[in-house]
């Protein structure tokens, strides 16, 4: 294989280690070509502009600029470029917002060289690869009911209120609707969010962005 028609691949990983092995893996590879390294998301986009890789192999924890940001950049400034996260991570936040962001795959840092080869090639061809572990989750959580699913729309809106620090008076009064009716839309988001008092409500609502 001419050297033109080479997968170009670009490391992005704040250790030099891991870019080490990344290497290993890939220089024995015929069709694949590591043009060029970085250790965070503004030495990548720097590099994006010089090298124009075809995939960027993208860890996302990783000072002054993390992965998805530059991810997130990446494809705003070099849409033909496909990024794939590579990670010890496979949160379900975490995997999400990688995709959200434009990620074409989302790896495990334990994968095999001829894994990790297969991947590149996948998202080249304008694919999408997951591995098995970060499948199981999105899979899991598609499937799993979310916290605050149950709610209904108004039970929402006073939730809202209560975020803002309304009494149920006060919830009644913007509402329109009786200081009774408040009481028991805060009774039935305390019993359905599994908290005792109005300030959990309140911190768990946040916490997991249940409201605006």
């Amino acid at each position: 294989m001419t050297e033109k028609n080479k997968i170009k691949v670009m490391l992005v990983d704040d250790h030099e280690m891991v870019r080490r092995g990344l290497s290993t893996y890939l220089i024995v590879t015929p069709d694949i070509e590591v043009v060029d390294e970085a250790k965070d998301g503004i030495e990548a986009l720097e590099a994006c502009a010089r090298i124009d890789p075809d995939v960027i192999l993208m860890d996302l924890v990783m000072p002054r600029m993390d992965g998805i940001e530059a991810i997130r950049l990446i494809g705003q400034r070099f849409p033909d470029i496909r990024v794939i996260a590579l990670t010890s991570f496979h949160e379900k936040e975490m995997v999400q917002e990688a995709l959200r962001a434009g990620a074409a795959g989302y790896l495990l840092k334990n994968v095999t060289g001829d894994e990790l080869a297969t991947a590149v090639r996948t998202v080249a061809s304008g694919k999408h690869t997951l591995s098995p572990e970060v499948a199981q989750v999105i899979i899991h959580g598609a499937t799993q009911p979310q916290l605050g699913d149950d709610l209904t729309e108004r039970e929402r809106e006073v939730l809202e209120l209560l975020v803002e620090g309304l009494s149920n008076p006060k919830i009644a009064e913007r509402l329109t609707i009786s200081r009774a009716t408040a009481r028991a839309h805060v009774s039935n988001i305390l019993d359905k969010l599994g908290v005792s008092n109005r300030a959990e409500a309140v911190a768990l609502a946040l916490r997991n962005k249940l409201v605006k």
